[in-house]
């Protein structure tokens, strides 16, 4: 399991994590990714500036841009790559979750189930 990697970023997704952080009025190191229940699907990705990291985070160090995983999201995490669009009406970032079993029609929540941690044996 040495150097699994809870997600991915593409290179979109790294520029913006770094340009949050460096624009930061805080003394931010990275990004952390969580998720919690909520919106019209039954859950909802969560981020936040870290100025530190908290015990337990899966610490993810991709294309120069620092991701702090919340331990309780990891399951529902593994394997995504996180994505940061520009489109004419909004730009955001987008998590292409294979966890992922349903999506609301505004794109604000989804239903995830658990990831099976046994492939990570293989």
């Amino acid at each position: 399991m040495a150097g699994f990697q809870v997600m991915t970023l593409t290179e979109a997704a790294a520029e913006r994590v770094k340009e949050l952080v460096d624009n930061s009025d805080k003394n931010a190191l990275g990004l952390r990714v969580g998720i919690k229940k909520g919106g019209c699907a039954g859950m909802e990705y969560t981020m936040d500036l870290v100025e530190e990291a908290q015990a337990g985070d899966d610490v993810i160090d991709d294309k120069g841009a620092k991701l702090f995983v919340d331990p309780s999201a990891v399951l529902f995490l593994l394997g995504t790559e996180m994505d940061f669009e520009v489109t004419k009406f909004r730009s955001g970032f987008v998590f292409k979750n294979p966890n992922e079993t349903s999506a609301c029609g505004c794109g604000e929540s989804v239903a995830l189930q658990a990831a099976d941690p046994s492939v990570l044996q293989q």
